[in-house]
């Protein structure tokens, strides 16, 4: 049904295969009933479904350099393996950061992993202030083949050593993951080490 009403302060509308009125005040102008309900679906009738969207990744290039601005830290990356005990290597001094050669390259899909000291015999380490990062915060890998993985942060997480999440740090992601390590907590002298570990997660975005 299609009612035109023109400077009249009311419009009746009787919907289609109803009895009762709908009353709409100070109508002007063309209303159309059919509008006021969406269609039924016909028989045979396709939906559009929106083909999946690929993850943005990167071909696989080791880092060279990871440059952190809010916090002023630029370091070369070496590259880091397994320790006698089965654990991943550490630097072996405070700087520079390392990368964990097991661990896709930095803008691969799933998660690199670097890792760096927060201080090392007095000085000051690479990842001494990555505890203070916020999400959005950028951090920007370089990568030998000349490219920059540009990652902002999505959060940034305090752990107890010896409840250290392996499976959220190292398992498999849907996107190109970038993770931060350095200790944090307090320092434990009997241990000649910190209580906790420090884990930045971000995201690839450029």
């Amino acid at each position: 049904m299609l009612l035109s009403a023109v400077g009249v302060a009311a419009v009746c509308l009787l919907p289609a295969g109803g009895t009762s009125p709908v009353t709409v005040a100070g109508a002007l102008g063309t209303v159309d009933v059919d509008a006021l309900e969406p269609a039924p679906l016909r028989a045979g009738a396709r939906v559009a479904v929106p083909a999946p969207v690929e993850p943005v990744t990167l071909p696989r290039s080791a880092p060279v350099r990871v440059t952190i601005p809010e916090l002023r830290v630029s370091s070369r990356v070496m590259e880091l393996g397994f320790d006698e005990d089965g654990s991943m290597e550490v630097p072996p001094g405070a700087y520079p950061a390392g990368w964990f050669d097991r661990s896709p390259t930095p803008g691969e899909l799933g998660p690199a992993v670097l890792a760096g000291h927060v201080d090392w015999d007095g000085e000051p380490g690479v990842f001494r202030g990555l505890h203070r990062l916020r999400p959005g915060d950028l951090v920007l890998v370089d990568r030998a083949d000349g490219s920059t993985a540009t990652f902002a942060v999505d959060r940034v997480a305090r752990y107890a050593k010896d409840e250290f999440p392996a499976g959220s740090v190292y398992g498999d992601i849907d996107e190109a993951g970038l993770r931060l390590i350095t200790c944090g907590g307090d320092f434990d002298p009997d241990a000649d080490s910190y209580r906790d570990n420090v884990v930045v997660y971000a995201s690839l975005v450029a």
